[in-house]
């Protein structure tokens, strides 16, 4: 299973002085990009086999490691000229103060590590701040479309139904059958997603907690918060929970990777809206399974593939808001908020994209295109289309059919 994107991206960092940490949700194949994909390019690079160390700490055989003096010392001794070592370092957060760990090795002049980590913690601001700015990450996660089809081998519209609804967790890739595809996910959402979760935060009622996730499998792609979230435990359950609770339960499953949060950023204004906020999940298919595949909505699945991969390819990506102003039918002005399902920013160019079942007519046209309308400034605005062509219409909008946007690395660039 080639996964090209992110080896490059790890080739490009190569011999940088900093410490290069590969992190993403469980599962995603963190382990055989370093262990596998990266391993074989270092040996075909000509690299010695004695040159690169390779330790994975969820291993029990190498618990030993987690033990920080031990782990560096050993390190340190496997250095034994002045050629360049390469440090591999599975599930780095196993070794307590790997913090400063890490930052001895920088002092090793031909030395260059990697390390994986599987919760956002591992990366906030104060682990950034210990390796003083010297920490390099690339982010992974689980098979985008095109990766699917490669490594299926089946035409575009059968990928289309078993992604939409399994998701692209690599392991699924080997899975014959539906059943047990749906098995593999309910076992790892329920003994490692969850399970590190309750490990990790020590959570007192996590029958609550697993509840709010199930709300947000049913409601991906809508506009919530903490308290609109803890309002519906009242009306659905009758039960009462703070919405300071609702907010650190939150925490929980974006540290984790589940789900990734998008800020709602008001377009014309040129500034960012605190609440609310839509929330994404990483994999379609731990989504799914949550609900026991009961909501199948093509359309909110799809929303929800669209942002993964605009995160995929480097983009920051927000909801917009935008402000449209009309006369009624009794001619008084209104002010209406129209939503931009996506702003997309990396470096000095932003992307306005709307994501579309269908546009079956051209009043449905002219609807997915107004809050598009509306903005008045020149960066390029598309509607994604699962079905139709892809052209610009009347109005200068890119109308990009999904596949296009999907299998084609440069089809934001029509």
């Amino acid at each position: 299973m080639e996964r090209n994107l992110y080896l490059n991206r790890l080739i490009r960092r190569k011999n940088n002085g900093m410490i290069k940490v590969v992190t993403g949700i469980r599962r995603s194949g963190k382990t055989y990009l370093l262990f596998e994909l990266f391993y074989d390019y270092l040996l075909k690079s000509g690299v010695d086999k004695e040159h690169i160390i390779k330790i994975a700490l969820d291993d029990r055989i190498n618990k030993k490691y987690r033990d920080p003096d031990v782990l560096c010392e050993y390190v340190h001794n496997a250095v034994k000229d002045d050629d360049m070592y390469y440090v591999l370092l599975d599930e780095v957060q196993m070794v307590s103060e790997f913090e400063d760990v890490l930052n001895s090795f920088l002092h090793l002049k031909n030395v260059d590590t990697y390390v994986t980590g599987s919760n956002a913690k591992f990366l906030s601001k104060d682990i950034i701040t210990e390796f003083r700015g010297r920490g390099d990450q690339v982010h992974m996660f689980p098979l985008s479309f095109a990766e699917y089809m490669s490594g299926r081998g089946v035409d575009m519209q059968q990928a289309w139904r078993e992604y939409t609804m399994y998701g692209g967790l690599p392991k699924i890739l080997e899975i014959g059958s539906e059943e047990d595809k749906a098995a593999y996910l309910r076992d790892i959402f329920k003994e490692t997603y969850i399970k590190d979760i309750l490990e990790r935060n020590d959570v007192r009622n996590p029958v609550e907690m697993e509840e709010l996730l199930d709300f947000l499998s049913s409601a991906i792609g809508g506009l919530t918060n903490p308290k609109k979230l803890a309002d519906t435990f009242k009306t659905a359950k009758n039960v009462s929970i703070h919405p300071d609770t609702i907010k650190t339960y939150l925490d929980y499953f974006e540290d984790s990777f589940l789900i990734s949060r998008a800020n709602r950023y008001d377009v014309k204004g040129k500034k960012y809206i605190s609440t609310p906020m839509k929330f994404y999940f990483t994999d379609c298919g731990l989504r799914n399974v949550r609900i026991n595949f009961r909501q199948y909505e093509e359309t909110h699945i799809m929303e929800n593939i669209i942002y993964n991969e605009l995160l995929i390819r480097g983009y920051n990506v927000d909801v917009g808001m935008v402000e449209f102003n009309y006369c009624n039918e009794d001619k008084k002005k209104v002010q209406k908020q129209l939503e931009v399902d996506f702003v997309c920013n990396q470096g000095s160019k932003r992307l306005y994209i709307q994501s579309a079942l269908a546009l079956p007519t051209k009043e449905k046209e002219e609807q997915e295109q107004l809050s598009l309308q509306s903005i008045g400034d020149s960066f390029k605005k598309i509607i994604i289309v699962k079905d139709g062509p892809t052209h610009y219409n009347e109005s200068g909008i890119l109308i990009l059919n999904l596949f296009d946007f999907l299998l084609k690395e440069n089809s934001l660039e029509y």
